[in-house]
């Protein structure tokens, strides 16, 4: 991903130095006109914004520790993946050493960086945010989520949550299919379709939830929408039940407490209650 990301920079006509721990990962874009740091600490002085994308949170401590002496009066954009604590944890860090935080959640694989399906989330900083908005959006459509820098790695962990939830049924499907001999890319085919065609539903389901009435009219309810039937399927057909026996009990906490004849959107309250 810093690979990509520095690619991007380039072809904007940006100057671009690079530092990598494996150094072999340096040769294409010195290639391609990056100027190479012999060290971290080259890194850090070679211009007033020092963009990191590292492995995880500990791994920018164990990269810029060292240096930190270097970051005083610089501007770090932070791209490595974190959890919301991690971002905070640095943007206090970076300030307490008279540095600049800004983090970025990049929603995109690095093939997508510097495209226009490419989205990078932004919180922090916000001057950082505006005086880069021209390099930020050399890698993909750039959003401020405000001066917390926690709340870019939020919006990233969630929309994740999606995605791997959105995987994991599609993987459900795939194996109930499968043991009657269907080929998962057909399957993928249909259940591509059928996505899609539901994606929108979303929306609805959030003005449901913003607007805390479940019982609206017209909304499937809580007992319409109980699973039983793909629970037992999937067992039927050797399939573990581990994933929908997960929603089916989302489902019935709110049954059981009375609300089954409200829509199906109140399962997030099964959500809430645990997590409180």
């Amino acid at each position: 991903m810093g690979s990509a990301l520095a690619r991007a920079s380039l072809a904007a006509g940006h100057r671009v130095t690079v530092w990598n721990r494996s150094l072999a990962k340096t040769t294409a874009l010195v290639d391609h006109g990056a100027d190479l740091a012999a060290s971290v600490a080259d890194a850090a002085e070679a211009s007033d914004v020092l963009i990191v994308c590292l492995f995880d949170h500990r791994s920018v401590h164990d990269v810029l520790d060292p240096v930190v002496d270097r970051l005083a009066g610089r501007e770090v954009i932070n791209l490595t993946t974190t959890s919301p604590d991690g971002a905070r944890e640095l943007a206090r860090w970076a300030a307490d050493h008279d540095a600049t935080y800004l983090d970025g959640g990049i929603m995109a694989i690095p093939e997508m960086v510097g495209t226009a399906q490419s989205k990078v989330l932004y919180s922090g900083s916000q001057r950082v945010f505006d005086q880069n908005r021209p390099l930020l959006e050399t890698w993909g459509s750039a959003e401020y989520f405000g001066d917390d820098a926690g709340m870019a790695s939020l919006y990233d962990l969630a929309l994740l949550a999606s995605m791997y939830a959105m995987f994991a049924g599609f993987f459900h499907g795939a194996a109930m299919v499968g043991a009657a001999g269907v080929p998962a890319k057909e399957f993928a085919v249909r259940a591509a379709d059928w996505l899609r065609a539901m994606a929108p539903a979303v929306i609805d389901y959030a003005d449901v939830i913003d607007g805390g009435d479940y019982a609206v009219p017209g909304q499937q309810s809580l007992e319409f929408s109980d699973i039983s039937d793909i629970v037992a399927a999937s067992g039927a057909h050797g399939v573990s039940t581990e994933l929908v026996d997960v929603v089916q009990r989302l489902i019935h906490r709110q049954i059981d407490a009375g609300h089954g004849a409200e829509g199906f959107a109140r399962v997030i309250e099964s959500l809430k209650a645990v997590a409180a």
